[in-house]
């Protein structure tokens, strides 16, 4: 037997002769769904957006129910209402936003991810990928309130109830109840009888509701609500300052039973409520009193409800960078090694706090606004949420996709 039979043939791709050999293609289409989910859940946000118009089978893929995941990346959404601009800054983990140049948001535009709107629009908030917008004001019947997915392009216009005479004002609140799954919007109806201490509390349950409930009416506190009720969720419930009498409350909604209840301040928190800010951080209620030269005194409420358990911290107002203005610095997420991001109440600069070593550090970013919002990207669909009976509008076949 002749030995070079027993030679085992050499590979005609490595011998340069590819005419002869059929090389088999994999493409990323050809692997299953499941890992393609994997894949897209680790893309920053920039390669999303590019990958939805690269053609059709790529865009239903990414918009299909299958991937009603949210991403790994949180971000914030940063506005500016006076020339109506919307940015989308990824908060990434390996970025060093201390010595690097500033790092550059997203441009969010209305022919990729945000309603076709002439008016300037307002963020109202955000849950779970989906934002609520208000266009126009709030101060008369002329305005009007979406509910979008920028990732995907969707939107709903909500059709909001007859404005009543005498109506001066109306302010509203996007939600989520983890009991119900349900997203819910809450707008509250100020009348000129009736300022500021009651207003009628409207909901509109999504994909539920045909028409807005009246839940009647809700006591507010004489502080006005619209510089408290907000971004404040807490255990199911929103909460907001409201002061009475010779006393000061938190008041807060739950979301699921739709009920209102009070709950106590700090028992030795000093200054006048008026330099009282309250928000959310790391799923606690955090209250700091901001009426005092040097410093500020931060309260946490460990454990929900339980008013032994405010813990009070205090921030020495002089290890703010000289280039940060300091003006009521809000707090907005709990991020990398720790450190709490922070945003001044009346523009975009964003500064990192150390609770360790008790410093802070001047965060760079690129754009201009003067609000932020938390928002964490997710694939969910709004046309789950609001099922077959609502019709959800989407940017995208507008587009050219080949």
């Amino acid at each position: 037997m002749d030995a070079n039979n027993n030679k085992p043939k050499s590979s005609n791709l490595f011998n340069g002769d590819c005419k002869r050999t059929r090389i088999s293609h994999v493409t990323i289409m050809d692997l299953p769904t499941v890992i393609m989910v994997e894949i897209l859940s680790r893309l920053p946000i920039k390669p999303i957006f590019k990958c939805k118009t690269v053609c059709k089978l790529w865009y239903h893929l990414l918009t299909s129910e299958v991937l009603s995941f949210k991403t790994n990346f949180p971000c914030m959404l940063l506005s500016d209402e006076y020339y109506s601009t919307t940015w989308l800054l990824e908060l990434k983990a390996d970025y060093d936003y201390y010595s690097l140049p500033d790092n550059r948001p997203i441009r969010l535009s209305s022919k990729f991810h945000l309603p076709r709107l002439k008016a300037p629009i307002h963020i109202i908030d955000s849950c779970n990928g989906f934002i609520c917008l208000l266009t126009g004001s709030a101060n008369n019947k002329n305005h009007s309130i979406y509910i979008n997915n920028p990732l995907l392009g969707e939107y709903f216009k909500l059709k909001l109830p007859e404005w009543k005479k005498g109506t001066c004002r109306t302010d509203y609140k996007f939600c989520f109840s983890e009991a119900s799954g349900k997203y819910k919007v809450l707008r509250l109806v100020f009348s000129i009888a009736s300022m500021p201490k009651v207003s009628e509390l409207e909901v509109y349950t999504l994909g539920v509701d045909e028409k807005w409930r009246n839940l009647g009416q809700v006591n507010l506190g004489l502080k006005p609500v619209w510089e408290s009720f907000g971004n404040i969720n807490v255990n199911g419930a929103i909460h907001w300052l409201g002061n009475s009498p010779g006393t000061t409350s938190i008041h807060s909604f739950n979301v699921g039973t739709e009920e209102v209840k009070s709950l106590p301040v700090p028992r030795d928190v000093g200054t006048d409520p008026l330099h009282w800010m309250l928000t959310e951080l790391g799923n606690c209620l955090y209250l700091a009193d901001t009426g005092y030269n040097g410093y500020v005194d931060i309260w946490w409420m460990k454990e929900y409800g339980i008013a032994q358990s405010w813990t009070k911290d205090r921030i020495l107002t002089d290890s703010i960078p000289f280039n940060i203005h300091y003006s009521n610095l809000r707090p907005i997420i709990i991020w990398k090694d720790g450190e709490i991001l922070m945003q001044r109440c009346c523009g975009t600069e964003l500064a990192s706090y150390n609770p360790k070593e008790k410093k802070f550090r001047k965060v760079n970013v690129y754009g201009s606004g003067n609000a932020a919002t938390r928002y964490i990207p997710s694939f969910y669909s709004l046309k789950t949420v609001m099922g077959k009976t609502f019709q959800v509008s989407n940017l995208y076949p507008k587009t050219k996709i080949v």
